[in-house]
């Protein structure tokens, strides 16, 4: 098996690069041994995380050893075409992700206090 390095002495990488991709617009029935057969081919792995539940199908979490493997990955996947879907590889930054979660926890909470207090926001 060979493998993509990218490692050229003191290469400096930008801030949001790390070694944990989210990937995006998968098939829904993508096995975990295609996706190490997809993402192995750029260096080692550490984890896949493939989304099962409704609200994760199509999205999966790709964990490598090392950040340059991660990189090239992003380098070369990003637009991949994988059973006739183009593959959207980003790198997973924790913030963005937090601020998703807290904006649907609000939206409930909102909901629910409209419905306790009888509020509605249809006119």
């Amino acid at each position: 098996m060979t493998t993509i390095s990218l490692r050229k002495g003191n290469t400096r990488l930008p801030p949001e690069v790390n070694r944990v991709l989210y990937v995006r617009n998968l098939p829904f029935n993508i096995s975990s041994e295609e996706m190490y057969d997809i993402f192995g081919k750029y260096g080692a792995i550490r984890q896949i995380r493939i989304g099962t539940n409704k609200d994760t199908r199509g999205t999966a979490f790709v964990v490598y050893e090392d950040i340059y493997d991660a990189k090239t990955a992003v380098d070369h996947l990003s637009g991949f075409n994988v059973a006739n879907r183009y593959l959207i590889v980003l790198y997973y930054q924790q913030a963005k992700m937090s601020k998703k979660f807290d904006q649907k926890k609000k939206e409930e909470e909102i909901a629910r206090m409209q419905e306790k207090y009888g509020v509605s926001t249809k006119d």
